[in-house]
């Protein structure tokens, strides 16, 4: 899977791993096709599964009541979405919708669990790429949130 193992290299999470630990990722990957306008998941759905962009591009949006869908990014191939529900074991905070056909990755959390649980140092370096990720996210949000308020006050 050599076209896999490419794709799993560009991965935030999986940036710090080596060639055999991304073999064995690549191991338990699983591809699936969706077709356009096709729902890969909806808000509030069981997440058990996290997701990697091979082909095509995803929609991810909410609904907000009276107004409809609203989209919140268009993700384009090489990225991850649908791994915050697998991490902390929630529901499926948004839609991800498959915009105009898409080719996925996915990885099942009882696998990736696997992997880690037998993978001690694995999971150390995944471990420190999801904080690292994570805190760039929060980071971002709180600079957001600072352009928002300012711009409120006006």
């Amino acid at each position: 899977m050599p076209d896999t193992i490419a794709l799993l290299k560009n991965v935030a999470i999986f940036k710090d791993l080596d060639e055999s630990e991304l073999d064995e990722i690549a191991e338990v990957c699983r591809e699936e096709k969706f077709v356009s306008g096709e729902y890969i998941f909806r808000e509030g759905e069981s997440g058990n599964r996290l997701y990697l962009i091979v082909e095509g591009e995803v929609r991810i949006s909410r609904d907000v009541p009276g107004s409809g869908e609203e989209a919140l990014a268009v993700l384009k191939p090489g990225a991850l979405f649908g791994e915050m529900a697998v991490f902390d074991r929630s529901d499926r905070s948004t839609h991800a919708i498959s915009n105009g056909g898409t080719t996925v990755l996915t990885i099942t959390r009882p696998d990736f669990e696997m992997l880690l649980d037998f993978n001690r140092e694995m999971a150390y370096k995944v471990l420190w790429s999801v904080t690292r990720l994570l805190s760039g996210r929060l980071r971002n949000t709180n600079d957001s949130l600072r352009s928002f308020l300012a711009m409120s006050m006006f």
